[in-house]
């Protein structure tokens, strides 16, 4: 369990070195520091087996924040209470020896999590295989590739057995294969009931992986809760650079989050099926068409509308807009309303899915971003796994039965 109650930390700014000393002189003539609040009144409590992702811009506190929690820190107000064994992966080079090997390593940092020797003898033979390394593991670690050092840095925290897992950006150096690994081992862990605090900035692990989120903006909590919520949120704030305390727009449509400009307005998004009827479930491989209607409240040159299919645990599975498509909508004058429909074949596997649709400018930037806006189910007479039905044929033979039957003759 991680309990987290008004924390705080603030960094004194110095100009130069030596102002840090003449400050400390009994009567200074004038304060030489400014002051910087890397976190401001931070409360979340993290239950036991739960995962909670954080995200947030570059500079809003994540990492500050995790050094806390682990102990690396000590806040300036507010306190910390965690229960259990704590394993922490933060930023790339802490907690490993350039000089030691890679085992030598793996045994240094058992050691310190409180492990026997013999019980990180029994666990090495897992770390070796999960990091796959190869003959690296007796070679010194200043000798690895940056993915090879997270490999084996992860590996171990995993693997001594903790009871809360602290990760800060851990995939962003590892490859396809290694980072599905750390999803499923990831997944592994909240069955087995490990509390995970972790940071990404990979928006659809942290809506795979998290039980709740965070988003921290300028050293405070702007939201907290439901992932998918959580997520559409901070997308927005990236998109517009929207102050954090930015309200959504109102409008006549029901969104999981709505932004942008309104120089553009959808009035009307609709999902229809073959037969050109609104539907909320779709046979798998079923024509359908995405209608969009907006009025433009000032006049655009070339603008863009888009669409954004997501599954239900908020992974981006199929987006496009005009411009991709080669279409070129040309002048708008205020007042003036578009009507346009995205037409496809909609080979999705059955499962549930959501529908985003925006009006933005050349430049990427929204006029009106709608996320989440309709929800709907794709259905098929066949379970395939995954989000795509690729409809594959099968051609086989058994060619020792041929032979038998020649043999016959």
């Amino acid at each position: 369990m991680i309990l987290v109650q008004n924390v705080s930390k603030l960094y004194r700014l110095y100009r130069r070195p030596a102002d840090r000393i003449r400050e400390l002189v009994p009567f200074p003539s004038k304060k030489l520091h400014q002051e910087f609040w890397a976190l401001r009144d931070i409360n979340f409590q993290v239950q036991k087996g739960e995962t909670l992702g954080i995200v947030g811009p570059n500079g809003c506190g994540k990492s500050t924040l995790l050094q806390i929690v682990c102990g690396i820190l000590q806040p300036t107000e507010g306190r910390v209470v965690t229960t259990g064994r704590i394993a922490a992966l933060l930023e790339l080079g802490a907690g490993f020896n350039p000089e030691f090997t890679g085992r030598e390593n793996v045994f240094l940092n058992g050691e310190i999590m409180g492990l026997g020797r013999a019980q990180i003898e029994r666990a090495l033979p897992s770390i070796a295989a999960f990091a796959e390394i190869g003959d690296f593991l007796e070679r010194p670690v200043k000798e690895y590739s940056s993915g090879m050092y997270v490999r084996l840095a992860f590996a171990t925290a995993i693997h001594v057995e903790p009871e809360i897992l602290v990760v800060d950006e851990a995939l962003a150096v590892g490859d396809a294969v290694f980072a599905n690994r750390c999803v499923r081992k990831f997944q592994e862990l909240r069955e087995r009931k490990i509390t995970v605090l972790f940071v990404s900035h990979d928006l659809g692990l942290v809506k795979q992986l998290s039980d709740r989120a965070l988003l921290l903006v300028g050293g405070r909590i702007h939201a907290q809760g439901e992932p998918n919520q959580v997520i559409n949120q901070y997308i927005g704030l990236v998109l517009e650079r929207q102050r954090a305390d930015a309200e959504p727009a109102v409008g006549k449509i029901a969104a999981g989050f709505r932004h942008g400009d309104r120089s553009s307005e959808i009035l009307e998004v609709e999902l229809l099926d073959a037969r050109g009827e609104p539907a909320q479930a779709i046979a798998s491989g079923e024509a359908v068409r995405v209608r969009v209607r907006c009025v433009f409240h000032e006049a655009k040159e070339d603008p863009m509308v888009g669409i954004l299919i997501r599954n239900r645990i908020g992974m981006e599975v199929y987006g496009t807009n005009t411009r991709v498509e080669g279409i070129e909508l040309g002048r708008f004058d205020a007042g003036e309303e578009l009507d346009l429909e995205f037409r496809f074949a909609c080979w999705l596997g059955p499962q549930q899915y959501t529908l985003t649709v925006a009006t933005q400018n050349a430049d990427g930037t929204s006029h009106d971003w709608l996320d989440d806006v309709l929800a709907f189910e794709v259905v098929d007479a066949r379970a395939v796994a995954g989000v795509v039905n690729l409809r594959a044929e099968i051609v086989w033979d058994v060619p020792e039965r041929e032979q038998k039957n020649s043999g016959r003759e």
